[in-house]
């Protein structure tokens, strides 16, 4: 496990994913459709698809609702739908903060603590101090900011994952750590406390011609214990797992330069609803 055992990073690898001979799913291999026929179907999948984009913003009353009695456990399609509730305004330490007392602050909060704890901004001491006292609840952020400054200053892991000593990239290269959230979901909750769970992609590695350590993705689900404290959601603890992980395409890996480009063009999302 990493810093903080938010990532496991380890060491990078270089692996092509290949869709199987198969359907993963079960199925038998589909057989090659003729052009007209496939053109029917990309256009009908896109209207349908267009559509249920359309009756999921809908939100609010208007959202019939018709689920089964055995089903009262699995997700619902207004879980990630639009709520008409407005995302938290405040920042502190550049980290949305000010969250709602209820399941869906709790999530939003789960959700944008993770990309603070994943980003690079981890590896700089002044902004590791200050992202810790945003993120975690005063009675273990003073525990919890010793454990980081520790395994953030440890010569061996930097230089296992390409940095120099004082944890910056060398020369001509860019450092990436990203945590882009999939989705959230409340595993329990009281009044005063909320576990959540945070299924995200992460990207790390270094961008350059000269990476020895290139920009790689993996899938991982972190569960955050959070506690209601001075008005607003603070993390505990948390454990991490790996996955779920997607099938891969067959895709040609970019550039090292226009990995580079994308990760000093493309800024990072928060994710407060």
């Amino acid at each position: 496990m990493s810093p903080g055992d938010e990532h496991d990073y380890g060491e990078p690898t270089r692996t092509r994913m290949r869709l199987p001979e198969s359907d993963p799913y079960g199925g038998a291999q589909r057989p090659a459709r003729s052009s007209s026929r496939s053109l029917v179907t990309v256009v009908g999948v896109v209207v349908l698809l267009i559509a249920a984009i359309a009756f999921a913003n809908r939100g609010g009353e208007d959202s019939p609702s018709t689920t089964a009695s055995g089903d009262t456990d699995k997700p619902k399609s207004s879980t990630t739908a639009a709520t008409g509730t407005k995302p938290v305004g405040t920042k502190a330490s550049g980290i949305p903060t000010g969250y709602a007392r209820d399941q869906q602050g709790a999530q939003s909060a789960a959700a944008n603590y993770c990309v603070a704890l994943g980003s690079a901004e981890m590896f700089d001491t002044n902004r590791r101090h200050d992202i810790v006292a945003t993120v975690y609840a005063p009675e273990v952020a003073a525990a919890r900011q010793s454990a980081l400054d520790t395994a953030y200053s440890d010569e061996t892991f930097l230089g296992n994952i390409g940095l120099d000593k004082d944890g910056t990239a060398p020369d001509r290269q860019s450092f990436v750590s990203r945590v882009v959230p999939v989705g959230t979901r409340t595993t329990a909750s009281t009044a005063d406390t909320a576990t959540v769970a945070v299924w995200y992609t992460s990207l790390f590695g270094l961008s350059g011609e000269a990476s020895t350590n290139p920009v790689t993705e993996s899938w991982y689900t972190t569960t955050y214990q959070l506690k209601w404290v001075n008005n607003d959601w603070k993390v505990t603890d948390f454990q991490q797992k790996d996955g779920p992980v997607p099938v891969g395409r067959d895709q040609k890996a970019s550039t090292a330069d226009d990995m580079t480009k994308a990760v000093e063009e493309y800024g990072g999302f928060t994710y407060a609803r």
